[in-house]
């Protein structure tokens, strides 16, 4: 399974983006698919994750009201709508896939990974 991760950027305080995970390759079963994201000198800080089976989704406190995960099952592809967007939520944000996991919010249940793509939010 390869993931990779796109639509980074600079944006504004205020602003939006929306970041692209399109997967390649057979994963077995239901799953959970999720994004993290890495400020520099933090650790990674699970964002959201839905669920493969029914589409369901979860959200961290930080982002909840803020950021949505949809998904478009014909490319494999899912996105994280972020708006509102914050100088706190500026990091390197990563998609993952935890196979076997109907939602997952840790990073050591997420088996895939993809590179990451980064997100600035500045004036």
């Amino acid at each position: 399974v390869q993931l990779q991760a796109s639509g980074g950027g600079l944006v504004q305080p205020g602003g939006s983006l929306r970041l692209s995970c399109k997967a390649s390759g057979f994963i077995s079963g239901d799953y959970a698919i999720g994004w993290f994201r890495q400020a520099p000198g933090k650790e990674r800080e699970w964002v959201s994750s839905m669920s493969s089976s029914d589409g369901a989704t979860y959200y961290g406190n930080s982002v909840k009201g803020r950021f949505s995960m949809s998904r478009d099952n014909a490319e494999n592809t899912v996105f994280l709508q972020m708006n509102s967007l914050k100088a706190e939520d500026t990091a390197v944000y990563y998609c993952g896939v935890a196979p076997g996991y109907y939602a997952a919010i840790k990073v050591e249940d997420y088996k895939y990974w993809g590179q990451g793509t980064l997100v600035t939010v500045s004036s």
